[in-house]
């Protein structure tokens, strides 16, 4: 049979970010230094393959505290989690081991030093996110305010003379984040900004990336998960940037070939908690059925590490 070609339009960067890197070996280290079971309080990354990768290790997730007997490991997610959560775990003797991704506990940082300069913070992100609840949980209720669209701001109970200060959640669409910051400042023109911009570089690298093959492909695929927040925005930015048949896809099984049809050019890439190897199980799909010749496209290369807590490197 007389395969068509397909040209792979690989985005770089994709996959694996330096903090789910090291949230998943904090979970692998922490198996080899507490044995089995090892708990871990939520998904400790937004992708089931990841999960289910671990849990043959050992590891078991649990939605809440209350599920892991006293004196046991357990790991808080790279999403974070409210300061309750942690001073539960104390009051319970367990073993606490943090995977917080680094830039999220600079986001929790931020929100301390505003709420001890007296400030109300209005935090811009997404409703119900793991991320933004552990944010919010950083400080006494009422201090943050929630905001997710630009609408929203006009709707923020703040009295005129206090002073403000915004954050943002680190998995955001980098444009739908700017219209939000644009109607803040707009309402608010003496709010207090971060010093740095909290959508992580990672989120920004994986978006330019989708923004440079889009216009090219007929078809793009993002591999990730549908609760994973950076996944679901390059669907949308792949869409606001030029191919607008853009899909999710969980791994290669997902693939909708009718979908496919009359493709020649297709965009791949994958959100920060997706592997590689799910990445590669798509490209071995499409071989199957394609001639397919692979063009990375690259906007820039990450060299970004981060240690791991000191607890699993005595």
């Amino acid at each position: 049979m007389i395969k068509a070609p397909l040209t792979i339009l690989l985005a770089g960067p994709r996959g694996f970010c330096a903090g789910v890197e090291r949230a998943v070996q904090i979970v692998e280290r922490s198996l080899e230094r507490f044995g089995a079971p090892v708990y871990v309080r939520h998904e400790i990354v937004h992708n089931r393959f990841v999960v289910e990768a671990l849990e043959r290790k050992g590891a078991v997730f649990v939605e809440e505290l209350a599920a892991v007997p006293e004196g046991a490991a357990v790991v808080f997610s790279a999403h974070g989690v409210p300061k309750e959560v942690t001073a539960e775990a104390g009051r319970r003797r367990l073993v606490s081991v943090d995977a917080t991704c680094p830039l999220v506990s600079k986001v929790h940082r931020e929100a301390e030093r505003h709420f001890a300069q007296g400030r109300r913070i209005v935090l811009v992100g997404h409703v119900g996110h793991p991320e933004v609840i552990g944010t919010m949980g950083q400080l006494p209720a009422g201090a943050v305010l929630l905001v997710e669209t630009p609408e929203g701001v006009a709707s923020l109970e703040l009295d005129p003379g206090e002073e403000i200060a915004y954050l943002t959640q680190t998995t955001l669409s980098i444009d739908d984040a700017q219209n939000v910051i644009a109607a803040l400042r707009a309402r608010f023109p003496r709010i207090h900004e971060p010093k740095h911009e909290d959508i992580c570089y990672a989120t920004t690298n994986r978006q330019q990336a989708v923004k440079a093959i889009a216009r090219r492909a007929d078809r793009l695929l993002v591999v990730g998960a549908p609760n994973s927040s950076n996944s679901l925005r390059l669907v949308e930015v792949a869409q606001k940037s030029g191919c607008r048949k853009a899909a999710l896809i969980g791994r290669a099984c997902d693939i909708d070939w009718a979908f496919l049809s009359g493709c020649e050019r297709l965009g791949l890439t994958a959100g920060a908690s997706a592997p590689e190897a799910l990445v590669e199980e798509v490209v071995e799909a499409c071989r199957w059925r394609y001639e397919v010749a692979i063009e990375e496209v690259a906007v820039t290369r990450e060299e970004v590490r981060f240690n791991l807590p000191r607890l699993l490197c005595a």
